[in-house]
């Protein structure tokens, strides 16, 4: 009998505006659009061999929070906050965590959390 294990091809993220949402995570990433349709963009795997970062356009707009979300690994959060708030995010609360890994919640320009974080 042959297990199947499944394979994360893509992270979908839906949202109002696709292009807005393509901008900011393309250049918050350094990624670029690798397909676009009507109602589908994606960008570039999220790593060698890693899953599409896509986005799919919903008449409904975001409520509550994100019951999934990404960590982004930084060197610095308060530099990398600085970035991402020219890019249009915006803070979701102080840094939190201990001082040695810190880590900052952050919302993007529709409103979807990440977080920056360090390691130790």
């Amino acid at each position: 009998m042959t297990t199947l294990t499944p394979k994360v091809t893509n992270v979908a993220v839906d949202c109002a505006d696709r292009d807005v949402m393509a901008a900011f995570w393309g250049a918050l990433l350094g990624m670029r659009v690798t397909y676009r349709d009507e109602d589908w963009l994606d960008l570039e795997p999220l790593g060698p061999g890693g899953p599409l970062l896509s986005f799919q356009l919903v008449p409904e707009p975001k409520a509550v929070k994100n019951r999934l979300h990404l960590d982004l690994e930084v060197p610095d959060i308060k530099a990398a906050g600085e970035r991402a708030a020219g890019l249009g995010a915006t803070p979701a609360g102080a840094p939190l965590g201990r001082p040695e890994a810190p880590f900052q919640v952050w919302r993007d320009p529709e409103g979807n959390e990440f977080c920056f974080c360090t390691k130790e």
